[in-house]
């Protein structure tokens, strides 16, 4: 019995220390691994589109909330729509940005990601982790994540590249959608875009 109980102890203390952990840290840690295994793995660097989707899975998006994102992408419009639409629009969109992420992994030649210092009062749950991507031969180009600390730890609800928010821009793009053809119509939109060969992302259109 004894055994067992410290068992059950050892397996909580890295979820423990993962939900304690500070978002900036959170941040720099997962990004210098991610960084660390695109720089090594050879099938990422040749494009192996399976293993960068499987990266991302693994080591970036549990620390994404797709709900509160979905929610902040439609504005308004979440609340015209039902439970089951609400269902298949957080899985739509988790998918979109997961292959969105996933493009931007590939991207990742020799780039290095600065953390900058982070200013919280305690108790803070909310706050926004700056960080840039340093790269030879272009400026440095800032992505800031906005964090909310919830029951498991801190959370990304909104990253901004470049000062372009990408629930900011999704949720123009979803509202002329659902001006179009309803919460229906989004759904398949975005049901129509995750089938297709490529998940363009809106932000990055914004960029250019």
């Amino acid at each position: 019995m004894l055994r067992k109980f410290l068992v059950m102890i050892a397996a909580c203390v890295p979820l423990l220390a993962t939900a304690q952990e500070a978002p900036d840290a959170l941040v720099k840690r997962v990004t210098d691994e991610l960084l660390a295994i695109v720089k090594t793995d050879k099938d990422l660097a040749a494009g192996n589109a399976r293993k960068v989707v499987e990266l991302a899975e693994q080591k970036v998006l549990p620390h994404f909330d797709f709900a509160r994102m979905t929610r902040l992408a439609l504005g308004r419009n979440w609340a015209l729509a039902t439970d089951a639409q609400k269902e298949v629009l957080v899985k739509e969109f988790r998918t979109l940005l997961v292959r969105t992420y996933s493009t931007s992994i590939s991207a990742y030649r020799n780039q290095t990601i600065e953390v900058k210092p982070l200013k919280m009062v305690a108790g803070d749950k909310d706050t926004t982790v700056r960080t840039a991507v340093l790269q030879q031969g272009g400026p440095p180009i800032p992505i800031d994540y906005a964090m909310e600390k919830g029951g498991t730890g801190w959370k990304v609800y909104d990253v901004t590249i470049d000062g372009v928010s990408l629930v900011t821009t999704y949720r123009g793009s979803f509202s002329d959608q659902i001006q179009k053809g309803g919460i229906d119509g989004l759904v398949k939109t975005l049901a129509d875009r995750n089938r297709g060969p490529a998940a363009a992302a809106p932000a990055a259109a914004a960029k250019k």
